[in-house]
């Protein structure tokens, strides 16, 4: 197993975390050590693994103001630690997986097990059973491999063990387990059956999700950021966008990724300062400018997000008209106007959705995406705005289910012929595009 040495201590806490594993720093320096200097590093290791046990033995629990502790803890400067330490002492129920064992699971990374590709690396499916080890439990799995170019994949991969291997929430993706084997750096993740929120909004060949889905995706996500936001040493997720929410087979929204993750601010420091990342068009005005992240990042990040459920468009997207590029400097101003709903709704759910509900939601966007972070709502508000949004009696009955049929997605949506009570109407159907009759909205 290799190990990942030290380096200097950073501003924030989880970049000093991070950056106080560098690999194979640990065993060059002791290369040069004498016997006795040998036994006197051996005597300190001892010590620091001692005074780390202390410092991580309150184990995080799944409450909405979990303690975090461990992670401002676990940056102690100067000091040798393995990711093996990390493990051991955090009382965290991650594996620690060996190259051989994700082979094995991946039947040697074959590329027709390939789930995606990205600049940090190359997703696997695999599966996990006793013929990998005894006493594992049977299920499917994702592998992400960590590209070996650069010290940021190193950086963002121990930042998810750090992060996912202490907070347990439904809406955050399950990590599993880890390799740290030499230069290898993977992680092992539960399968999220659906896959990513961008495939099914913005692929082509995808059907496209009902409003009553779409609804749940959102307030699931958002359950997610008010968990990480609501612990008793927030977490700002600094990278919230359609490709980092994933779903299991019912739908529900998990947060993945967690590379970028932050520790926020302390005390009476209002933000962190720190280097600009994340992704274009989804990234707050204010932290693009300045370098400044708050939660209230993570909430323009939302209402973007939100945004681009309601119109079934990218953040930013090229082929549109010049003046429609960027998606929330066209469709923000027509947000608070009822009489411009029509506009921007995604013209694929052809009128199926609720009216008052979508009025709503155009609302809490509109707040989420405000210039001024002071305005925006928080998440935990957020969530409370959405919650009765799920219920509404004027949204169309609907039932959504894939089937895969040889890797291509089958679909079957059933609707009852409905009058909502909001003026709009839908006929019985079997499909999106073979119904008996088509939505009738008279807008009010």
């Amino acid at each position: 197993m290799g190990n990942c040495g030290t380096r200097e201590e950073s501003a924030t806490v989880t970049s000093a975390v991070v950056s106080s594993f560098k690999p194979g720093a640990e065993t060059l320096h002791q290369v040069s050590l004498t016997q006795q200097q040998q036994q006197e590093e051996k005597q300190q290791q001892q010590q620091n693994a001692q005074q780390l046990a202390q410092n991580l033995s309150r184990k995080a629990t799944p409450s909405r103001r979990q303690s975090l502790s461990s992670l401002s803890d676990l940056s102690i400067p100067s000091t040798p630690k393995g990711v093996e330490d990390l493990r051991q002492n955090s009382g965290s129920n991650l594996l620690v997986f060996t190259m051989y064992e994700l082979e094995t699971i991946t039947k040697s990374f074959r590329k027709d097990y390939v789930l995606g590709e990205g600049g940090f690396g190359t997703v696997y499916k695999g599966y996990i059973d006793e013929n990998v080890r005894t006493g594992l439990k049977s299920l499917p799995v994702a592998v992400k491999v960590l590209n070996k170019n650069g010290l940021q994949g190193h950086r963002e991969w121990l930042a998810e063990v750090i992060f996912l291997g202490q907070l347990r929430h439904p809406h955050l993706v399950k990590l599993i387990g880890y390799c740290c084997e030499d230069d290898h750096r993977l992680l092992v993740y539960e399968f999220m059956f659906r896959g990513s929120l961008e495939n099914h909004l913005f692929r082509k060949v995808s059907v496209p999700l009902p409003w009553s889905t779409r609804m749940m995706i959102a307030l699931g996500a958002a359950k997610g950021l008010a968990f990480l936001h609501g612990a008793e040493k927030p977490v700002i997720y600094r990278d919230f966008k359609t490709s980092n929410i994933l779903l299991d087979s019912d739908y529900t929204a998990k947060l993945s990724d967690f590379g970028l993750a932050k520790d926020g601010p302390q005390g009476d420091e209002t933000h962190v300062s720190t280097r600009v990342m994340g992704t274009y068009g989804y990234a707050a005005p204010e932290y693009v400018m300045t370098g400044h992240l708050t939660a209230k990042s993570d909430v323009y990040s939302f209402g973007v997000v939100l945004l681009e459920l309601l119109t079934g468009r990218r953040s930013v997207d090229k082929t549109k008209p010049t003046r429609e590029h960027n998606l929330v400097e066209w469709a923000r101003p027509l947000l608070n106007d009822k009489r411009k709903l029509l506009q921007i709704i995604d013209p694929r759910l052809e009128g199926q959705y609720s009216m008052k509900g979508a009025q709503k939601a155009c609302s809490l966007a509109y707040h989420c995406l405000s210039q001024n972070p002071k305005a925006r709502p928080l998440m935990s508000d957020v969530v409370e705005t959405l919650e009765p949004l799920q219920n509404r009696k004027d949204m169309v009955s609907a039932s959504f289910m894939y089937t895969l049929n040889s890797g291509v997605a089958a679909y079957q949506i059933h609707n009852r012929f409905t009058e909502n009570g909001n003026g709009c109407y839908t006929r019985q159907g079997t499909s999106p595009t073979a119904r008996n009759g088509p939505a009738v909205c008279r807008v009010r």
